[in-house]
């Protein structure tokens, strides 16, 4: 695709996004004004953290009463997950949390983002919470708040129970209500620690991949289940919403979802209308609805929508959350193309993938994933059309560079420093065209499992000796992250 085209294609999703109508803190006449940052230094109280998430850095599966999550199943599979691995020792986080707490003060980081492991409070997703389960994230979050961190929970980061998904997982409705029990009792537990809270990480990921496409758990390969879960998700959020607000009022509750470009693989009208209906199913499925209450139109079969989802009277209201903050994951634009020939999902006839966008350049990570800096800031000036005055913070952002230690131990990581500098450059282009961004986390603070592809993608500002005895080993990458967060700028 030639520079001009992209462009346009980039104008038009502008508009699109535009033209949704919500009400609320999200009004869609949010207007940016045109300007650039007269430097790289960020606004005074900008919050700069690291996230991890549990089953990726945990490990412990089977200690103090946690039960089976899906992930444990998947990665426990033959044939599942890159090299056998699974997540079942992983950084060993479960008993070196104060090393990891430790090192994320070592880095100057404010705001540290972690998950909690819903199969370690509730074994079989529903009941009482597991004592020495909850001891544990109360010991974890005392220690952040002792390190001057601030704990940054995520609810669900894609473990959910076995138990719930042999009943039917995520396409099951009920899933919903066993979700927002989870949200209020964990809330009531640690709300007293940590005053942010987000529900979901990545819905579209969770969802697409592990009802869908088939490649994370629990690795189903059905495009209906996979719309029917969708809508319990987003009926999950709602709820989840209104049950944590029931118990602690004074919290402020968001969600996270990952966003960016999309890209027509060719000018053509076809193309361009596949990108327009692959944005809607990726950028905005699971934040329109908890601000309107409705899903964007133009995605599904106009007249099968409601059956393919499952819909039942009063869902408009059961959708709604008015979040007090939006997280956005990004990492690299998505080229699509129209799909006449249909993809399983009624309506939606598009593919997707991150590819190379032509003319744009054609570098990537080591794990493919192309690297378009700019579409950080593209992607954030057509979010917040939708999102409105609510904070933003960036959640997830970095780069897998698979460099191992040299002779004398260290870890030489020039291409994620530059990768970093290049999307946080552009970050503070963003801020100051007035998208209101809070705080700015890097993927990941040490490697980690990285999901289907087990230990073979290190994305952390740290490494970890997955051979040997898990020592962590700061990067060049942390070091100069650290010297980011310490001087609020780009250096």
């Amino acid at each position: 695709m030639k520079r001009r085209d992209f462009l346009q294609a980039a104008t038009a999703q502008a508009t699109a996004l535009t033209a949704v109508g919500l009400g609320g803190r999200a009004a869609a006449a949010h207007a940016l004004p045109r300007s650039e940052p007269a430097s790289d230094r960020f606004p005074d109280g900008f919050i700069w953290g690291a996230a991890t998430a549990a089953y990726q850095v945990e490990g412990a599966w089977q200690a103090d009463g946690k039960g089976e999550s899906v992930w444990d199943r998947f990665a426990h599979t033959p044939g599942r997950v890159k090299n056998g691995d699974t997540g079942d020792v992983a950084c060993d986080s479960y008993h070196r949390y104060p090393e990891d707490i430790a090192l994320a003060r070592h880095l100057n980081l404010r705001s540290f983002r972690f998950s909690i492991a819903w199969t370690r409070l509730q074994a079989d997703g529903r009941g009482p919470l597991n004592p020495k389960g909850l001891d544990y994230y109360k010991r974890l979050t005392d220690a952040m708040l002792e390190a001057g961190l601030r704990p940054l929970p995520t609810l669900y980061h894609w473990d959910l129970p076995q138990a719930l998904e042999d009943k039917g997982g995520w396409p099951n409705r009920d899933t919903a209500d066993r979700l927002a029990d989870y949200a209020g009792l964990v809330t009531a537990a640690l709300g007293d620690r940590a005053h942010d809270w987000a529900i979901f990480n990545e819905p579209k990921t969770f969802t697409q991949c592990g009802y869908w496409q088939g490649n994370h758990a629990p690795g189903r390969t059905d495009p209906l289940a996979f719309l029917r879960a969708t809508h319990t998700v987003n009926l999950a959020q709602g709820a989840a919403y209104r049950a944590i607000k029931a118990v602690r009022p004074n919290l402020k509750v968001g969600g996270v979802i990952d966003v960016g470009p999309m890209v027509p693989a060719t000018s053509s009208a076809a193309d361009r209308a596949a990108a327009a209906r692959w944005d809607k199913i990726c950028n905005q499925w699971y934040i329109v609805p908890a601000l309107t209450g409705a899903y964007p139109t133009g995605v599904l079969t106009p007249d099968r929508q409601e059956a393919l989802l499952g819909w039942r009277d009063g869902d408009a209201e059961r959708l709604k959350a008015d979040l007090d903050f939006v997280g956005m994951n990004y990492y690299s634009p998505w080229t699509v193309a129209d799909a006449p020939e249909g993809n399983g999902v009624p309506g939606l006839n598009a593919k997707a993938e991150w590819a190379t966008i032509k003319g744009v350049g054609a570098a990537k990570t080591d794990n493919g994933w192309d690297i378009y800096a700019p579409g950080f800031f593209d992607i954030l000036t057509r979010m917040v059309r939708i999102t409105g005055t609510r904070p933003i913070e960036i959640t997830e952002n970095g780069a897998a560079y698979n460099m191992v230690p040299d002779a004398s131990g260290e870890i030489h990581d020039g291409p994620r420093i530059a990768y970093l500098r290049s999307h946080l450059h552009q970050l503070r282009r963003a801020i100051a065209a007035g998208v209101p961004v809070r705080a700015y986390h890097c993927w990941s603070l040490m490697d980690n499992f990285e999901w289907a592809e087990g230990y073979s993608q290190r994305f952390g500002l740290t490494y970890v000796d997955f051979a040997g005895d898990r020592k962590r080993t700061v990067k060049d990458s942390g070091r100069w992250y650290a010297a980011v967060a310490a001087q609020n700028q780009l250096v």
